[in-house]
């Protein structure tokens, strides 16, 4: 809690206390009306200060005026602790909104916090100094250390290494950078460090272009106006001069007919007729069933930006998904190995000659950083012996030679064969290509592929259940990757080859397509993913390695990256929508029955105060069910 709303806490703590304390005695007369007033201020003199406020500011009808206006009726008639007890219970109920609401942005923040968002600059004496990167000039010298983002679009002056380009691009492969390579802002250094001169404004390079781009996207994003402020806008001012109506027609008339006015009968009436008009079971329960959803979706790693999002969510029919680092991990696996028949026959087997290619090109990789060098090296799961590896040569963007056992081993792309003039296999299979080279003669080729998620599959079936009509997969990759993807996890479309823009022309053919109470929403963790995440009904981060550019214009953030969540947060969504329709029915039809009977004179006090507190209280108790998750993942 927030100390502001700790104070709250506090004060209905005293109050609640000092109405039990009250109950108790046998009070009478001012002295009953001078105590009881002691809780009613404690509890509810921000709600009178904000009533007074809005009346000075011409905006009278809200909740806080028949607030005031009902309980302050309530303690006119006598109905000392009926009134102060209507103003500590909405006072809890503002309390359970403030603190879900509060919850739910603290993740948020905190989750955009921990990412990095600066450039080194290095000083006279060697030291780096961490800047703004606004406030680098074009021409400027900056050191990007492995594991940091490329902050500023420049060339690289010294070093090499690789970049992840994963969350640019939606590539899988990452790419080599030496001097002379031009590097783009978003990309990832992986291996080495580099020294780059800048070559425009932090505001010209690409990722800030990107983000333009999403900030223009998003004014096209429909929002659903908010029920309770389209429902008190005609309500509010209608029950206020219906009670008025009440306590000034009925006298008026018995006067003209010639009978008693009983002026005191028809205002009792009508402070009556108003406080159970109060609609405090729906200002404050629709909210909190709101937050309720947001905080239990929270506390299943599902960050919710807003209640128009969840309710979006709960109309979603088609769900579009980005492939690299949403369905896939981003990270390698050997797939395949596929030795020559020579190399077969002088191994004795194929297996012993695949486990011999494999040899090499791990101890050919040892020194590599590269992700592929890794997962060779973790596919052969033994340990390096050092003395068995010599004159290893990286060659940016071909692969490495190495001296193995005495022999010249060389492995890499077709690059790398053809500048040292072998014919090599051709690939059938899906994935990168390692080809491999001993003593001069081309021995085969190892096959590497993205690791598809665990999850993957069963979140895509997962969606299908909960009503979803279309999955669509689109990828910057080849169409035999992105097919194979599809096929394997049972997605009905796919498109590949699409740059980040292709993707938003996609999503607007698909926008078109759809119902009108239907929604798209689209799955996405990189830079290039971010116009499209903005431009969808319902934009999902994955946030975990997600970048900062797709979890800003997102709505939804799946904090564990895992696409099972997805499904789970439209049943959430569903849920809450589900309770919050439950609230309005309930509220609306106790307080139409309360009403009729407050008017004819059959309900009293009571009664109101059951209409209002009553209906309240069980409405946010049925509210805080929204906060109650199964989570099936």
């Amino acid at each position: 809690m927030t100390k502001k709303q700790k104070r709250v806490l506090y004060r209905i703590i005293t109050a609640a206390a000092f109405l039990a304390a009250l109950h108790f005695l046998p009070l009478e007369g001012p002295v009953k009306a001078a105590l009881y007033l002691i809780p009613y201020l404690i509890i509810g003199y921000d709600i009178l200060r904000k009533a007074v406020l809005g009346i000075i500011h011409g905006e009278i009808f809200d909740e806080n005026f028949l607030m005031a206006v009902a309980t302050i009726g309530a303690m006119l008639l006598g109905e000392y602790s009926e009134g102060a007890a209507v103003m500590l219970f909405y006072q809890i109920g503002e309390l359970f909104q403030a603190v879900a609401v509060g919850r739910s942005r603290r993740n948020i923040s905190a989750l955009m916090d921990i990412r990095p968002d600066y450039a080194n600059i290095q000083k006279d004496n060697g030291e780096l100094e961490q800047v703004d990167p606004d406030e680098v000039e074009p021409g400027s010298v900056i050191l990007v250390r492995p594991g940091e983002k490329v902050p500023i679009d420049g060339v690289v002056l010294e070093g090499v290494s690789t970049l992840n380009t994963s969350a640019l691009t939606g590539e899988s492969i990452p790419r080599e950078a030496g001097a002379g390579d031009n590097v783009i802002s978003g990309c990832v250094n992986i291996s080495g460090l580099l020294k780059i001169r800048t070559t425009k404004h932090f505001g010209e390079s690409t990722v800030s272009k990107i983000l333009d781009l999403v900030e223009n996207s998003s004014m096209k994003k429909a929002r659903s106006e908010n029920f309770i402020t389209k429902f008190a806008r005609y309500y509010t001012p209608a029950v206020c001069y219906g009670a008025l109506a009440l306590a000034i027609l009925p006298p008026l008339s018995n006067l003209f007919l010639g009978s008693p006015a009983a002026w005191s009968i028809w205002i009792e009436r009508a402070l009556t007729f108003l406080v159970i008009s109060c609609p405090c079971a729906l200002v404050i329960s629709i909210p909190l069933s709101f937050f309720g959803g947001i905080g239990g979706a929270s506390a299943c790693g599902i960050l919710v930006k807003g209640s128009n999002y969840l309710e979006a969510l709960s109309e979603t029919k088609y769900v579009v998904f980005d492939k690299t680092g949403t369905l896939t991990k981003g990270v390698f696996d050997v797939t395949d190995i596929c030795p020559v028949s020579e190399f077969v026959g002088k191994w004795g087997s194929e297996r012993e000659a695949k486990e011999k290619l494999l040899e090499y090109a791990a101890y050919a990789e040892s020194y590599s950083g590269h992700p592929i060098s890794k997962s060779l090296r973790e596919a052969w799961g033994k340990e390096i012996e050092a003395s068995r590896v010599s004159g290893v040569e990286e060659i940016v963007g071909h692969g490495v030679t190495a001296r193995v056992d005495g022999r010249e081993v060389a492995a890499g792309n077709s690059k790398l064969m053809e500048a040292l003039g072998l014919a090599y296999m051709e690939n059938t299979g899906v994935g990168t290509v390692v080809h491999m080279a001993v003593d001069g003669v081309y021995v085969g080729y190892i096959l590497i592929s993205d690791r598809v998620k665990e999850q993957s599959r069963e979140a895509i079936a997962s969606l299908k259940k909960t009503g979803v009509k279309s999955t669509v997969m689109l990828t910057g990759d080849s169409e035999m990757v992105a097919r194979h993807v599809a096929d394997q996890l049972g997605i009905d479309q796919f498109k590949s080859e699409l740059l980040p823009g292709d993707k938003v022309e996609e999503v607007e053919k698909l926008l078109k397509n759809k119902g009108v109470k239907e929604k798209l929403a689209f799955v996405g963790d990189g830079i290039n993913d971010a116009p499209v995440l903005s431009r969808a009904d319902i934009g999902i981060a994955m946030g975990a390695l997600g970048s900062d550019a797709a979890i800003e214009a997102a709505d939804i953030v799946l904090m564990d990256d895992n696409p099972m969540k997805i499904s789970l947060a439209i049943r959430i969504s569903r849920k809450c929508i589900r309770i919050v329709y439950e609230n309005i029915v309930f509220a609306l039809a106790v307080k139409a029955i309360c009403l009729v009977l407050g008017a004819m004179g059959i309900a009293n006090m009571w009664i109101a105060i059951f209409a209002d507190v009553g209906v309240m209280v069980l409405a946010v108790l049925n509210a805080i069910r929204c906060l109650r998750v199964r989570e099936r993942v």
